[in-house]
């Protein structure tokens, strides 16, 4: 079905070779770049991540996370979890002892090794086919000699000045005489490009050992951190196999945990089981996207941790009889008061998306969480470290317990959609603990509805805050509002919920169809 054109909105991208889709226009700009030079999917994928460490800050950096879906075109994935670990000195006794409930996100205590450089570099040398330094150059680019904020990135950095004031490094590199920068001016990062540079051509080493490393460390242990230079040195990657299950006719893959793709495996589970609902925009189905997701999430923070911790085997909670006996907790007439609410937790992330022109696609992600992530920035390089060490809890016996050396349950999580063994839509959604139930709609939206992938992007979004209202767009109609309050669910208005991207592969016309979410600043693009 087509859009209304005389209505607000944008067309999908068709293109025929390759197709870029991210967060950010320099980002998208970047990608395709890479890709006429002769570059694949995994290095565009590389470069556009970097340029998006520049150009959206907040989001993403080299003291983030990456995780990232690689699928070939004979239908073979490659699955790699980016995500860093806790510090070996990190001991859930000594936080317990000091009283701690929970890991602050503006603690110390929250920053975790930084796993996207090693993920980079590990992604490119299995999977990559132009020169590592080639990568960096946009970005070292826009550092250097500066790049135009963009609305969003200005709208959501002028929130975020207090923090960033709370911190002299952060205050110095990332606010102007105590303000953040305007829509349209000017911003440049010329320590950041040293860094990059330095990555560019000595490798994830110029971020694990050395000056840097030092100065991380020392940065984390100033503030009564245990982060050290060992931890840094011992940051690895982990190729994994991945999840997943049938969502109409096809098959939904993810990251297994830490990562929290689960989640939305036993969201599609139980839609699977009850039936979508009649109507895209029916006020049924928002009442059984929130309560099967409210069910998804109770599970998740039940048994998601770090795979060497988790007590109960993925399986069996992706199993018919776990489905089954979730399925029962659904209530058609009325939200279920029984259901255990999930943490709401936030974060800021980009997700990006690419196919090249041997229909490689690639699925990728890279976060520091939080705005800015713990909002404490290396004093002379000016590395954001993220907080991901929010996302423990400190609850003894619990799989996702704060411990040394270990991975926490995490958010970000990439999405690849296959058919008949061949990729079909490469796609993700962003916004913290949203993203699994962003996964389920906007796939929902294509395979049960029959929307485009801008389409089943630009779709409404209703998902609840830390005190378990539901939180909708201002688009969503009131008739739906009204639905869900007679059923007992509190609504409120917010949002945006999330961001995301998508490109499917249309084997029938040989076509490559992008979407990219107008929630973000970025686009879709292609040749």
């Amino acid at each position: 079905m087509h859009r209304n054109f005389d209505a607000p909105g944008r067309s999908p991208v068709y293109a025929s070779e390759c197709a870029a889709a991210t967060s950010h226009p320099l980002a998208t700009a970047t990608a395709l770049n890479i890709l006429r030079e002769g570059g694949n999917a995994v290095d565009a994928a590389i470069a556009a991540s970097a340029t998006l460490c520049v150009v959206e800050p907040h989001m993403t950096g080299v003291g983030g996370d990456c995780f990232a879906i690689v699928c070939e075109p004979d239908g073979s994935l490659h699955c790699l979890n980016g995500s860093g670990r806790s510090a070996a000195d990190a001991k859930l006794e000594w936080y317990l002892g000091q009283g701690f409930s929970d890991i602050p996100g503006n603690s110390v205590h929250s920053v975790t090794a930084p796993g996207a450089v090693m993920a980079w570099e590990t992604l490119h040398g299995k999977l990559g086919a132009m020169d590592f330094t080639r990568l960096f150059a946009d970005a070292i680019h826009y550092a250097e000699e500066g790049f135009p904020i963009a609305p969003r990135v200005a709208y959501d950095w002028a929130k975020l000045v207090s923090k960033l004031s709370a911190n002299p490094a952060a205050s110095k590199f990332l606010l102007n005489n105590g303000k953040s920068p305007e829509t349209g001016s000017s911003w440049q990062f010329p320590a950041l490009a040293g860094v990059l540079r330095r990555i560019a051509t000595e490798g994830s080493k110029a971020l694990y050992s050395g000056e840097t490393a030092r100065e991380i460390a020392t940065t984390v242990q100033g503030l009564g951190g245990f982060l050290t230079e060992g931890d840094l040195a011992k940051v690895a990657t982990d190729w994994v196999d991945p999840i997943h299950t049938i969502y109409n006719g096809h098959e939904l893959h993810e990251i297994p945990p830490n990562g929290q793709g689960i989640t939305a495996l036993i969201l599609a589970n139980l839609i699977s089981k009850i039936g979508p609902a009649t109507g895209a925009g029916s006020p049924e189905r928002a009442h059984l996207e929130a309560e099967c997701g409210r069910i998804a999430y109770a599970a998740r923070d039940a048994y998601v941790a770090d795979a060497d911790h988790m007590t109960v085997p993925y399986e069996e909670l992706l199993s018919k009889a776990h489905t089954e006996l979730l399925a029962k907790l659904y209530d058609r007439t009325k939200r279920n008061p029984d259901i255990s609410l999930p943490d709401p937790s936030g974060s800021d992330t980009v997700y990006l998306s690419i196919v090249d022109r041997d229909q490689r696609a690639v699925s990728f992600i890279n976060s520091v969480y939080s705005h800015f992530g713990s909002g404490i920035v290396t004093p002379q390089s000016g590395i954001v470290l993220q907080n991901r060490g929010s996302c423990f809890n400190v609850k003894a016996g619990h799989p996702n317990a704060i411990g040394p050396s270990k991975r926490p349950l995490h958010t970000i999580t990439p999405a690849m959609v296959t058919k008949n063994g061949k990729p079909t839509h490469c796609f993700g959604v962003m916004g913290g603990a949203y993203q699994p139930m962003g996964h389920v709609h906007v796939l929902s939206n294509m395979l049960d509805y029959g929307m485009d992938p801008q389409q089943a992007l630009d779709h409404p979004r209703i998902f609840w805050n830390d005190e378990g209202t539901l939180v909708h767009e201002s688009c969503v109609p009131d008739e739906t509002i009204a639905y869900l309050k007679a059923r007992g669910h509190p609504c409120q208005q917010g949002g945006p919920h999330g961001g995301g991207q998508v490109i499917r592969i249309d084997y029938e016309t040989g076509t490559l169809v992008a979407g990219s979410d107008a929630r973000k600043d970025g686009h879709a693009a292609g040749f």
